[in-house]
């Protein structure tokens, strides 16, 4: 199977229900919003899973995109995507595992644009956005969009984060926060 992204561009993806492929509307509404700031960007994409939004990211001149999600297979799926969109000049880096587990490894270092979409179901929306407020990893002029269920109850805000907007798109929700420290 495969997906489509930004210049054409066909993508790999994983067979089966294992990921779920943010839709193609609600990438390129995430796209257009985020217009005229991704090129130079840190990007952080959490729970990847094909890697197409970081790819995404990348072939719009993301200067390094950083990766997470905890299926192996899906892990290289993602590298070979990466590879096949980034420039010599762009950096990418896919990391596997546990995404409450690996973010710390990326404290210091706060990235401008941070893309979490987990598993609907999952119980990672509140302690993700939690560790990412704590290890400080959303830059002071960065904006993190985290893709919900519109049926499921909100994640709770943490404190150094600031709920800015709420975009629908059919079932699916966009939040966006931007963070408190400056």
């Amino acid at each position: 199977m495969s997906l489509r992204i930004h210049g054409n561009r066909s993508l790999k993806t994983l067979p089966g229900e294992t990921t779920r492929p943010t839709p193609a509307r609600v990438r390129e509404a995430l796209f257009n919003i985020w217009l005229g700031e991704i090129e130079g960007c840190r990007w952080l994409d959490l729970c990847a899973g094909s890697g197409a939004m970081g790819a995404e990211a990348l072939s719009r001149g993301a200067f390094e995109v950083v990766g997470i999600d905890q299926w192996g297979k899906a892990c290289g799926v993602i590298q070979q995507n990466w590879q096949q969109v980034a420039k010599p000049e762009q950096q990418f880096q896919v990391l596997r595992g546990d995404v409450l587990k690996r973010l710390p490894s990326l404290a210091g270092k706060p990235f401008d644009r941070i893309y979490f979409d987990p598993p609907y179901a999952s119980d990672l929306y509140n302690p993700v956005l939690e560790a990412i407020a704590q290890l400080q990893l959303l830059g002071p002029q960065g904006e993190m969009a985290v893709e919900c269920d519109r049926q499921r109850p909100a994640p709770k805000t943490p404190a150094s984060l600031e709920l800015t907007r709420e975009k629908p798109y059919g079932n699916t929700l966009l939040r966006f926060y931007t963070s408190h420290q400056s």
